[in-house]
């Protein structure tokens, strides 16, 4: 998993169990999804039809990594703010890089 490029060592929180499972089981209808694009090319299937399903997949995607940066903020930053110092500054740069990524996309 890569981490942000400010060579910081720092410690990670982990996602809560309930949201845990529930992002698994998002990720894995994404998968699901996945293999049924690859059929659809190798099918050759219409292409609007295989774009209206790349647009379903990217917005799954999208709706994980908003759920996961929701919880980055709610927990990692709040805590690490509270406790100041480079630890928060490395969390805030982190947050922002992220969002920035994702803006991009």
């Amino acid at each position: 998993m890569a981490h942000s490029d400010t060579g910081a060592e720092h410690q990670h929180s982990y996602i809560a169990n309930r949201t845990k499972d529930d992002y698994l089981k998002r990720l894995r209808r994404i998968e699901g999804q996945a293999r049924g694009l690859q059929r659809m090319v190798e099918e050759e299937q219409y292409c609007i039809d295989i774009l209206t399903q790349v647009s379903a997949m990217t917005k799954a995607l999208q709706s994980v990594a908003l759920g996961l940066l929701d919880e980055h903020m709610a927990h990692c930053v709040v805590n690490a703010a509270r406790e100041g110092g480079e630890e928060a500054d490395i969390k805030l740069k982190e947050a922002s890089d992220a969002i920035a990524r994702l803006v991009r996309s």
